[in-house]
């Protein structure tokens, strides 16, 4: 919401609109008296009320594909600004995702539609704004290099501090000892039939001493093990509830596999291993940017003893962690928010002006 609160200060009379699925509106109602809230769902009154505002807004700003845009024709004044969900990428997405060759050519055709109506991108580094053109077969002139809103959090100490004391407040046993994250990549497989692919007894066992364990599955995954059940004050499930940029706050160590967190995490100079334990077919089904080894910047286990082995010997190569952070965070200073939202205002004054003059 950093965003938000920037154009609001920039300009506090601007006329917001937010179009959100139902279980983000909650998340939002802070901001129902000074914005709208309308929920985004397949209804026919939704769909009505969302596609008046999309036809009438002079700048819509979106945070993921969607298929809709593919059917959408914006007025020549208007411009569509994606502000996308990841800082970075190991897995491939967009028209470099290996299963796209299995979709058909109608497909293909959507696709290029909704990418055409991304008119800019908004990227926190050179490098991922390569990995979009490729992706989404897109040109220089298309980004935006002001860094990405979300970032923001990790260079406010004041809303930092505020988060961290309510989490803490939460749960108490955090506060105490060391946090480690595990925040697996969600697979197409998964959903009816999730197994949490760690020896949570040997985890337990070894490291519950000093460190307790927060994971963050998919929040659509039906079958969650109850791990607070069987592993009292040591494993905790953190999918659903807060943010995870928030929970990174927290995070002593990051254990992941081809999630884009590592990119935002970096920011904070904290250790992190990668557990691709299915690395081999992943990367035929899904397909990554380059070889696992040269996109990830720690240590790379393959089951939870070596896990164990890289925490109790603290294994990590912080050098690489920061040379990550700099490539990928390029444009990330703490001021993303408003540098985007200088950019809005001034370009609507600029379209404003040049509509006056004509």
């Amino acid at each position: 919401m950093f965003l938000y609160e920037e154009l609001k200060k920039l300009q506090p009379d601007s006329h917001i609109v937010f179009l959100a699925a139902k279980k983000a509106i909650p998340k939002l109602q802070p901001y129902q008296n000074s914005a709208k809230l309308i929920t985004f769902e397949n209804s026919i009154m939704s769909m009505a009320r969302s596609a008046y505002h999309l036809a009438t807004s002079r700048v819509v700003l979106v945070d993921n594909y969607f298929g809709f845009l593919s059917v959408t024709n914006f007025k020549k004044e208007t411009e569509c600004i994606q502000l996308w969900h990841a800082a970075g990428a190991i897995k491939t997405f967009g028209l470099k995702d290996e299963s796209i060759s299995f979709r058909s050519r109608r497909a293909h055709k959507r696709f290029l539609h909704v990418y055409k109506n991304f008119h800019k991108v908004v990227v926190g580094s050179d490098a991922m704004a390569d990995i979009f053109k490729e992706a989404f077969q897109l040109s220089s002139a298309n980004f935006l290099r002001t860094g990405v809103p979300r970032t923001d959090l990790f260079f406010s100490g004041n809303r930092t501090k505020a988060v961290k004391e309510k989490l803490y407040r939460e749960n108490t046993v955090l506060k105490d000892k060391k946090v480690i994250l595990y925040a697996p990549t969600y697979r197409d497989d998964q959903l009816d039939e999730f197994e949490l692919q760690l020896d949570l007894d040997m985890l337990q066992r070894e490291l519950g001493a000093e460190y307790v364990l927060l994971i963050r599955s998919h929040p659509v995954l039906k079958n969650k093990i109850n791990v607070e059940e069987q592993y009292p004050g040591f494993a905790f499930d953190y999918s659903t509830g807060s943010d995870i940029n928030e929970i990174l706050l927290i995070t002593d160590i990051l254990i992941s596999d081809y999630s884009s967190i590592p990119y935002e995490f970096s920011l904070l100079n904290r250790p992190m291993i990668f557990y691709p334990y299915d690395l081999k077919e992943y990367s035929k089904t899904r397909g990554l940017w380059d070889s696992y080894e040269k996109l990830v910047p720690g240590p790379i286990v393959f089951d939870s003893l070596e896990m164990v082995k890289v925490i109790k010997e603290k294994g990590y190569d912080m050098n690489k962690v920061q040379q990550f952070s700099a490539m990928w965070n390029q444009y990330h200073f703490g001021h993303s928010s408003r540098l985007l939202a200088e950019y809005i205002l001034e370009t609507e004054r600029e379209r404003n002006v040049n509509a006056s003059g004509s």
